[in-house]
């Protein structure tokens, strides 16, 4: 019963809002001050009371509905795809309750309904004047009700954003906030994911194939890394059992490149399963073959015969 306290409140005082014209109508000869100013703005009341309801309304049934969704557990992409659209909708259908509302407020005073016809009645240069200012607002409101549509991205997606990696924590209509790994917040407009190119490493599966690289000698041994490599994805928690690949990319005057390829349930796991990666085979090759470690040679040639002193 608490939960829906907002609901009775704000349809209190629609209906208070609506009788008090009626109300104070027999004492409209007498009725000054404060009273007077009721009697004469009771219809905004009524639609500030009529929105506030509607907005209410609108969160709650939206925060019954998401709790048959949780986004904490391992598998929720469902989950996360739902937030997203029914987060973004609400934020489309009450903003438009709020303009709507506006509107019928100001269209209630003489004045600001003068200065609207007469807006309308030069419309040429005034649509431009107000097309050129809001061109910028209008284009962030589109490519946010844009995102709601064709989801390049849902709440909690692993995304790489302005070299930085991190969580999608907020879709607004006009900016995304991204928790960056480190805590910090990255806030952009909304435009910035219709218009530049950013990585979402969980949009179709929450699972990540990571890759180390190792740059050793020409002597080392590629079967004992693999075994060793082997040995230690076994023994890892943080392993998915899927992908365990350890390849020869490049070659150098001095160094090899080998590629690790590993596979984690998520982008964090991944992470963390690829520095633990990196760190033990680095010990490996250091403990088992010191000599394979990246080395520059020289040679010395010594001259064959020897000027006369």
């Amino acid at each position: 019963m608490k939960k829906y306290y907002k609901i009775i409140l704000s349809i209190f005082f629609t209906i208070v809002f609506l009788f008090i014209k009626p109300m104070l109508g027999r004492f409209t000869d007498h009725a000054k001050g404060v009273l007077s100013i009721l009697y004469n703005n009771s219809h905004i009341l009524v639609t500030i009371g009529i929105s506030w309801f509607l907005i209410v309304l609108i969160r709650t049934l939206k925060t019954t509905y998401l709790k048959k969704f949780d986004i904490s557990k391992e598998d929720n992409l469902t989950s996360r795809k739902i937030y997203t659209q029914i987060n973004l909708l609400e934020k489309v259908i009450i903003f438009a309750i709020i303009l709507f509302a506006t509107g019928i407020v100001l269209l209630s005073f003489d004045s600001i309904r003068k200065i609207g016809i007469g807006l309308f009645a030069s419309a040429g240069l005034a649509g431009i004047i107000i097309g050129l200012s809001a061109q910028k607002v209008v284009g962030a409101l589109l490519a946010g009700i844009q995102i709601a549509i064709t989801e390049p991205f849902r709440i909690d997606d692993a995304v790489l954003v302005e070299n930085e990696w991190g969580w999608i924590e907020e879709i607004n209509l006009t900016y995304v906030v991204v928790r960056i790994w480190d805590k910090r917040r990255l806030v952009l407009p909304s435009t910035y994911f219709l218009e530049k190119p950013f990585q979402n490493w969980t949009r179709t599966s929450a699972e990540l194939i990571g890759s180390v690289f190792i740059y050793t000698d020409y002597t080392i041994s590629f079967q004992a890394m693999r075994d060793e490599l082997s040995r230690l994805l076994n023994e890892s928690e943080l392993w998915d059992k899927n992908v365990n690949v350890l390849q020869v990319t490049d070659s150098k005057e001095s160094t090899l490149e080998i590629r690790i390829l590993v596979s984690a349930k998520n982008s964090p796991t991944a992470w963390d399963l690829r520095v633990y990666i990196r760190e033990k085979m680095i010990e490996f090759i250091q403990k088992n073959y010191p000599e394979s470690l990246p080395r520059t040679r020289v040679a010395l040639e010594k001259e064959k015969s020897m000027n006369s002193l």
